[in-house]
């Protein structure tokens, strides 16, 4: 079936999304399984010994053959080394892209009409173009290009937000960005005033927060236990807070849990004691929201909603001091970490079959009885109205057993030759 796909490489986790063709229509985007057990994986490439790139966590710890965070760096003259060879963060960043298209190809059982890459809404042009060489140079030549803000705009429209000007708070693991977006005459989305954003805030912080906390608590214990055994379980102890992170959203209370040499360690959190740790990290980026929404001299009466995207906005404190300094809507999507990447697939169905421009407002030439005027304009319908065969219910998630290969096909800088 005709398909298109929409992608999101994030600092972190790295996620598409795809929409089929169902005669004139397109069905509501369904996440693409990248993992094993998931429809995301890291965004992290590993370089082995024969040259061959690996995409998701090591199994090593060699730490010059592994790299990650790289779509950041996009646009900078200084290389990251790769198992001693000098890559650009572009490169990096088109072979993991080649890869989603690769794994989708092979799922769909052929290429996509149209992709979509989202990137950071603060871009400039020539990151943009960089980006843009570095796809044509694994065969990827037709990729839109466009704003993560865009993208989530797009998916929460999908799922019934129907505001017309609206701030999306965008919060990734190791990154946050925020920025106005306005719905243009054919319905899509635009971004307008100054977007806000930080590469060194993200829901990392959230998990590293309760790891201090944690260390603390056991600090006169992990003194106490075998040095090797102790360096493993803090080797853990990450994950484990990013486990307990997720608990707490739903939960009062949880136990980070860490099995040290003499046995298992419990440490209890409550949400409130999660929420003091973490209150001056999602306040910095709530002022931030606000320096995006008065970059455009925009009250907040003039706002109708906000649009959160990334796994951790999920934690009920974001939506509190949101709401505690904008009094508006904020809208949350179920899965917040797909959401960038079923809003590219649902621009990707734009690409293919544009909205056509809604008609320009007809005036009635004669005076409108009982108005006492000539001219009033016709009522313009939402755009949704306007879509000829908007997309059908979400059809059940086809969740199909995937293995990772062993060894990518991909090599560093290789040019496959293959339309994009």
């Amino acid at each position: 079936m005709p398909y298109v796909l929409g992608i999101d490489i994030g600092s972190t986790n790295t996620a598409a999304a795809v929409a089929r063709r169902h005669g004139t229509t397109w069905t509501r985007p369904e996440a693409v399984p990248l993992h094993v057990g998931s429809t995301l994986v890291p965004s992290v490439l590993c370089l082995s010994e024969d040259g061959s790139l690996h995409v998701g966590e090591p199994d090593t710890d060699d730490g010059s053959r592994t790299t990650r965070d790289f779509v950041h760096r996009i646009g900078d003259d200084v290389p990251l080394l790769l198992g001693g060879e000098a890559c650009t963060p572009q490169t990096l960043t088109a072979e993991l892209a080649a890869w989603v298209v690769d794994r989708v190809h092979a799922l769909e059982g052929g290429p996509a009409e149209a992709i979509v890459l989202s990137h950071p809404a603060g871009w400039r042009p020539y990151r943009r173009e960089v980006l843009h060489r570095a796809l044509s140079g694994f065969g990827l030549r037709h990729v839109t290009l466009l704003p993560r803000t865009v993208t989530v705009a797009e998916s929460h429209a999908a799922r019934g937000f129907a505001g017309s000007t609206a701030v999306v708070y965008a919060l990734g693991g190791n990154s946050f960005e925020a920025a106005l977006v306005r719905r243009t005459p054919r319905g899509t989305y635009e971004t307008f005033g100054t977007p806000q954003g930080l590469d060194s805030i993200g829901g990392a912080d959230f998990d590293e927060a309760l790891a201090g906390y944690a260390r603390t608590t056991l600090a006169r214990e992990l003194a106490t236990t075998a040095r090797r055994g102790t360096q493993a379980a803090l080797r853990g102890l990450r994950a484990e807070c990013d486990r307990v992170k997720r608990v707490l959203t739903v939960d009062l209370a949880a136990d980070v849990v860490l099995t040290l040499p003499n046995g298992p360690a419990r440490i209890p959190v409550t949400r409130a004691q999660f929420e003091q740790m973490i209150r001056p990290t999602v306040q910095a980026t709530v002022d931030l929201l606000l320096r995006a929404v008065q970059s455009a001299n925009l009250a907040p009466g003039q706002l109708d909603g906000v649009l959160l995207a990334g796994g951790s906005t999920r934690v009920p404190l974001v939506t509190e001091l949101i709401s505690a300094a904008l009094p508006v809507p904020v809208e949350v999507e179920p899965d917040s970490q797909l959401t960038a990447a079923t809003g590219a697939a649902m621009a990707a169905c734009q690409v293919v079959s544009p909205r056509p421009r809604p008609p320009a407002p007809v005036r009635d030439p004669a005076p409108v009885s009982g108005a006492g005027r000539a001219g009033v304009p016709v009522p313009r319908r939402p755009h949704h109205d306007t879509v000829p065969g908007a997309p059908p219910p979400r059809p059940p998630v086809r969740v199909l057993p995937l293995e990772l290969p062993k060894p990518s096909r991909l090599v560093l800088a290789r040019s496959r030759g293959r339309e994009g």
